[in-house]
């Protein structure tokens, strides 16, 4: 639940301040684009409506997601992170006059704390003005130019009533939110509209108001939806009487739970029960609620991970021919049929799955899958024992994902160990690679960087610490700013692109390499990008081997 930010957050009374509009652009990333550096003199408001990614300024990471909008103040170079989600968001910038005495002064300091995080319900008003404003995006002068300043204020006047509040007063947006997880705690208790508008501090009228407006719903409907939501749960997970189900999710009358729930699925709770049979329900990485097979005869798993099915013993039916090139699966595992990168919905179709994993968190895409199949996104830059136990859930393989772990570990830790000569306690590694052209990228949470971060073994340059404890799974960098994330063992990469190999090879030819602690201790090692760069549990049980060759090679 947000805070909302107190006047005493505003660096500057926002009754001193006129906004001006200059423009405004719609940013749509698929995943595994690769962000460039936004940077301006003005301020900039990003309006999240799709998918979810992070924002990189100051060398720090901030979540984004979707119905959100975060704040920027002038001259704050930044960047929009998203390897493996989709994003769609409008980028607003703007200026700020400030008036002090009758004096008229163009006001760049800071107005709210950077990358502030700012809501408002219901979202769809603040994405509608935002539409508005980008129809209208060629229309400067006159009439029209006039019109849209308004909008943009109305928009940040918006933001400002449900963020920001007046000493310690609640704000509606505030209040709303603490009575709904009030009901999302206490749900199975009596609850009345009175109770709610006391923990919100306003007359019941006004809540009653105020929720039904920011939400759509009138608050009882809302708690009857929570309410229905957990008796699917327990119709799923039990053969509980209904009586006593209705009684666990807070409806005092079996029959009125009935009719309710009818009225929310349109099928009674035990013709629900029957439909669900032979199915768990899942939550995925993006937060879908999803009832899956119990046990999938036909997967599709479009993700870079293949090797972590293969190690529950389990077969894909598809996947994209850019993932199934692991070197090290074998031969059988890799019948897999093409589905297309991105993944096409109609080849998707013609193999009949019975379930789609899907790694990636574009809502458009798995819109179009779902009505497929039970689709489930999954987070392949996880770490692999989180990866394995989630499958190990999904796919009815929890055993076997123990038993690969149980035998994993302590074969990983043995290797380490093996290695204190040339690895010792401390060393930092960094991985580097240079794709799409001359774009140099250092590894984080992906690749074979996130199978070299061991607790015995390497651990991540400084440089590179945040990125991998955000989860991001790797991040360009300006390449006269190598020096900032090469550690003690760098690991350069060779891609097959031509282009992009003939910029490693410069790389490595310059004085800013050769200045590399790293390269005047001999700690650096060349590997061939196809080939290392997996982090999936088939890669990583054969690096078991592969590593201590090239460390004691150049030992």
């Amino acid at each position: 639940m947000m805070n909302g930010l107190s006047s005493d957050s505003v660096s500057v009374p926002l009754s001193s301040l006129l906004f001006h509009f200059v423009d405004i652009e719609r940013i749509e990333h698929n995943a595994a684009w690769y962000p460039h550096m936004y940077e301006t003199d003005l301020y900039t408001l990003l309006i999240v409506t799709n998918g979810q990614g992070r924002l990189f300024q100051n060398r720090e990471l901030t979540k984004i997601i979707a119905d959100k909008c975060y704040w920027l103040n002038p001259g704050v170079p930044f960047r929009l992170v998203n390897e493996c989600d989709a994003i769609r968001c409008y980028r607003l910038t703007f200026a700020a006059v400030q008036i002090q005495g009758g004096e008229y002064a163009k006001y760049d300091g800071e107005i709210l704390p950077e990358g502030s995080e700012l809501a408002a319900l219901p979202f769809t008003r603040l994405s509608r003005l935002a539409d508005i404003l980008y129809e209208g995006r060629r229309s400067h002068g006159g009439a029209e130019g006039l019109t849209r300043q308004a909008q943009f204020n109305e928009l940040l006047a918006v933001l400002f009533e449900h963020n920001v509040r007046a000493g310690h007063s609640p704000n509606p947006l505030q209040a709303i939110e603490l009575t709904i997880s009030y009901m999302r705690n206490n749900y199975m208790y009596p609850i009345t509209v009175k109770q709610l508008a006391e923990i919100s501090q306003l007359v019941q009228w006004q809540y009653s108001a105020a929720f039904q407006k920011l939400t759509g719903k009138k608050p009882l409907d809302y708690l009857t939806d929570v309410r229905i939501g957990h008796a699917k749960e327990w119709l799923r997970r039990t053969a509980e009487p209904l009586r006593e189900i209705a009684r666990r999710v807070g409806f005092a009358d079996e029959y009125y739970f009935n009719r309710r729930f009818r009225q929310s699925t349109g099928m009674t709770p035990r013709q629900y029960s029957q439909s669900t049979r032979g199915k768990i329900r899942v939550k995925d990485w993006t937060g879908h609620e999803v009832d899956i097979p119990a046990s999938p005869q036909r997967i599709i798993y479009h993700g870079e991970t293949l090797g972590d099915l293969s190690a529950l013993g389990i077969r894909a039916i598809g996947t994209s021919d850019s993932f199934k090139n692991n070197g090290f699966l074998e031969e059988r595992e890799r019948g897999f049929l093409e589905v297309g990168m991105p993944i096409d919905p109609g080849k998707a179709q013609a193999l009949k799955p019975d379930l789609i994993i899907f790694a990636n968190a574009d809502e458009n895409q798995y819109n179009a899958l779902s009505k497929i199949a039970p689709t489930v996104t999954f987070n392949t830059f996880a770490p692999l024992e989180h990866r394995l136990h989630t499958l190990g859930q999904w796919l009815g393989r929890k055993r076997e994902a123990e038993q690969w772990l149980s035998s994993f570990n302590p074969k990983a830790a043995a290797m380490w160990n093996n290695l204190r000569s040339v690895v010792r306690q401390g060393h930092t590694a960094s991985v580097f690679v240079y794709e799409h052209g001359e774009h140099l990228f250092v590894m984080g949470a992906s690749g074979l960087s996130s199978a070299l971060y061991h607790p015995c073994g390497f651990q991540a340059a400084d440089g590179i610490r945040d990125i991998v404890e955000a989860g991001v799974g790797f991040a360009e960098i300006p390449p006269d700013r190598l020096p900032e994330y090469a550690g003690d063992h760098v690991f350069m990469l060779l891609s097959e692109n031509e282009q992009s190999r003939r910029a490693a090879l410069a790389m490595m030819e310059s004085s800013l390499w050769r200045s590399l602690p790293a390269v005047r201790s001999g700690c650096v090692y060349v590997l061939e990008a196809d080939a290392w760069n997996y982090n999936d549990a088939k890669f990583q049980e054969r690096l078991l081997d592969m590593l201590p060759l090239v460390l004691n090679r150049i030992s």
